[in-house]
């Protein structure tokens, strides 16, 4: 039986910078992200955290009031696309507040609009650890709520000087690695996204109300 591609659109991507700061070296680091996606003919919804205003979450206020509007502003974009790019900072060794909060509030529609998602994380940080730790952090919701986070990631240290005037980046090794990063990482989603035989549901996210099968929990 020969593979039939579920779509002929291009694959659409999210990339996120995960920093509310307008000169935030992560949002230039999404910059740079798109531009290699666009290169592979893949479509880029660019976006800022920024963009998807939210309280703190509060159990109290989602039973009284629903989800805030940034967080459906948020799903919604996240539903759109086949695949989620997040460059982002870190905050104390971990994940930010402001982002962990979003991941949170959009956690709690239904269907969970995290699972499956095929999922990079990247970072940019002026440390020497060019902010990895904080994406160790992020992985652990990410992949508890069934997003499939691509195994490599990506960090920039010293970001604060990394960057030449045309976007790029200076060190043309770095550039090359994150080109090879992301263009590898397509190829999953592109292949996750077109063929049915590779499709599969890693994850069952607790509450989710699904009619496919159950393969495996998460906390198994």
């Amino acid at each position: 039986m020969t593979d039939t591609p579920v779509s002929t659109q291009p694959l659409r991507v999210l990339v996120l910078a995960g920093s509310s700061r307008q000169e935030s070296v992560n949002g230039r680091l999404t910059e740079l992200v798109a531009r290699q996606i666009e290169r592979s003919g893949a479509q880029v919804d660019l976006a800022r955290l920024r963009e998807f205003d939210m309280p703190v979450y509060d159990g109290d206020a989602e039973a009284g009031e629903g989800p805030p509007e940034g967080a459906g502003a948020f799903r919604e974009r996240l539903l759109m696309a086949q695949a989620l790019v997040i460059a982002s900072p870190e905050y104390n060794a971990s994940v930010p507040g402001v982002l962990k909060n979003a991941v949170d509030w959009v956690s709690r529609f239904r269907p969970q609009p995290f699972k499956d998602k095929q999922t990079l994380l990247v970072s940019a940080s002026p440390s020497l650890f060019g902010g990895n730790r904080g994406l160790w952090a992020l992985r652990v919701p990410l992949e508890h709520l069934g997003a499939r986070v691509y195994p490599d990631m990506f960090s920039l240290a010293a970001a604060h000087d990394a960057f030449a005037a045309d976007g790029g980046l200076k060190d043309a090794g770095l550039q090359e690695r994150l080109a090879a990063t992301v263009d590898s990482f397509l190829a999953l989603a592109e292949a996750d996204t077109r063929y049915l035989c590779l499709q599969r549901r890693w994850y069952e996210f607790l509450g989710d109300e699904s009619s496919a099968p159950v393969t495996q929990r998460a906390e198994d």
